[in-house]
């Protein structure tokens, strides 16, 4: 502001000074006179006044061209000029207006002309940090995965990109299916850029797949110090990672002390049955058969599962049915309601050969709520009660057409698992698996399957087979074979 208004005064001051010289000239008298190289000039006033307007004039054309003239050397020179300066901005648009033609062809699928915008942005602009970037997502685009590799390699050099380097260079090795090397990536950009989310969920995966589980707790602690999982996530997967981890350190046969990492998962979560089952184990094997009930209870309350009541079985592995099905009350009266404590009641009943106690126990569910393990229990229960093969085999034939029941189910795949997994087997998604019944359509049935039970039905014997003395005998061996029946593939979805 002051330096604005010095110059106004300045310029005004100047202005007055000329126009005080060109009046003095105007009012002199003689006018003025010029004597050079042997010439004489006696202009009048008027005359004068224009020659020094033009000899300013002269001066100021003169002092300029003395100005380019030095702007020019010191352009060939190499220095920083105005003229230098109208070059670099006409580069930088130039390098600008490609770059963004290359991201438009980028995000227009565009991948050989991306890589071409991209080159001659690299060119104009001399900024490998973003022309770098570009060509490697143009070279990924265009299936020119040599090319994407050397470029991210380049901009791993710099310490400003290093991290978006290891990150594509680990992307393709994951696409490549070199999941080593994809680790090891994974970690080091984790370790750039512990915040970012993408990166700690890949690494996770990895370090889950190769059942690097102390590692893979690591870094789920390091996603929850970030704020990226909320707590009660973080110990439910804490909880499946100790569970993991307990598996591998018993299948190595270790001391009891290390397989108590068990019972950590089952602190951590007492609702993952695995963990329940596990920790039971570990203190059946510790000869504590009161902790292992009450872990078994525990999770029964969370919710009922098959592999809860084996667990609750091998506490007394030598009991008699009758005395079973005193101990196993703990458990049947917690949730009676439960289609699996109706069944489990059924099959406890169905061991003492009081199968209407069983008939009982398992109600109306064949009816509201059937599924292949009812239905071959009802099976079985005719077959003690007396009832002819054709009945028999008429509630083997609709446990075909019936659900399969609850099974481990992935939520991200619906891919159907035997047993329960940290990680889903078909599209390795970590912790994902759930003990639900799987839709119906998830099962392809064979073409008129429905008619069996019918069908069945219909034969009829012409003498009626009394129930013989080794009637849990027969019962056993005909839920083996029901069990034995070729099921449909549990994949088709």
């Amino acid at each position: 502001m002051l330096w604005s208004l010095i110059k106004i005064i300045f310029f005004v001051g100047v202005i007055g000074a000329l126009a005080w010289g060109a009046g003095f000239l105007l009012e002199a008298d003689g006018g003025l006179q010029i004597r050079a190289l042997g010439y004489e000039l006696n202009p009048g006033p008027l005359e004068s006044v224009l020659l020094l307007v033009l000899l300013v004039v002269a001066v100021w054309i003169l002092l300029k061209v003395m100005s380019l003239l030095v702007a020019i050397w010191k352009f060939l020179n190499g220095d920083e000029t105005a003229l230098s300066r109208y070059f670099d901005r006409n580069r930088e648009r130039k390098g600008f207006e490609a770059l963004s033609e290359g991201l438009m062809a980028l995000a227009s699928g565009e991948g050989r002309l991306a890589m071409a915008k991209a080159a001659k942005a690299d060119k104009y602009l001399n900024k490998p940090e973003l022309t770098n970037l570009l060509t490697a997502q143009a070279a990924e685009l265009a299936g020119d995965t040599r090319k994407a590799e050397e470029t991210y390699r380049k901009l791993v050099e710099n310490e400003q990109t290093r991290f978006v380097g290891v990150r594509g260079i680990m992307k393709q090795k994951l696409a490549a299916g070199d999941n080593e090397t994809a680790l090891q990536l994974a970690e080091k950009a984790f370790a750039l850029k512990p915040k970012h989310e993408e990166t700690g969920d890949v690494l996770l995966r990895l370090q889950a797949e190769k059942e690097d589980w102390t590692g893979a707790r690591k870094t789920l602690s390091a996603k929850l110090r970030n704020g990226q999982l909320p707590r009660d996530v973080h110990k439910r997967r804490d909880a499946v990672l100790a569970l993991s981890e307990a598996k591998d350190v018993i299948a190595e046969s270790s001391t009891i002390e290390k397989r108590e990492s068990a019972i950590e998962a089952n602190r951590l979560s007492p609702d993952l049955i695995p963990a329940a089952v596990m920790a039971a184990h570990s203190y059946i094997d510790q000869n504590k058969p009161r902790y292992a009930t009450r872990v078994l209870k525990k999770a029964w309350e969370a919710r009922p599962h098959p592999d809860l009541a084996a667990a609750f079985a091998a506490i007394a592995p030598d009991e008699t049915p009758n005395a079973r099905i005193k101990r196993f009350a703990a458990l049947t009266k917690v949730k009676p309601d439960h289609p699996e404590t109706k069944m489990l009641l059924a099959e406890l009943n169905i061991a003492n050969e009081d199968f209407p106690a069983a008939r009982r126990a398992l109600g109306d569910l064949v009816e509201t709520d059937p599924d292949a393990r009812s239905v071959t229990l009802m099976a079985a229960i005719e077959r003690g009660e007396g009832a002819s093969d054709t009945v028999v085999k008429g509630w083997l034939a609709r446990a075909i057409a019936v659900p399969r029941g609850p099974q481990w189910i992935c939520d991200n795949c619906q891919h159907i698992h035997n047993d329960w997994k940290p990680i889903c087997e078909n599209c390795s998604s970590f912790d994902t698996l759930e003990w639900k019944r799987p839709p119906q359509n998830d099962v392809a049935m064979p073409a008129g399957v429905q008619m069996l039970p019918l069908i069945v039905g219909a034969l009829e014997e012409p003498v009626a087979e009394e129930p013989s003395k080794d009637t849990a005998n027969i019962v056993d061996a005909e839920i083996i074979d029901a069990d034995a029946t070729p099921e449909p593939d549990k994949d088709i979805r």
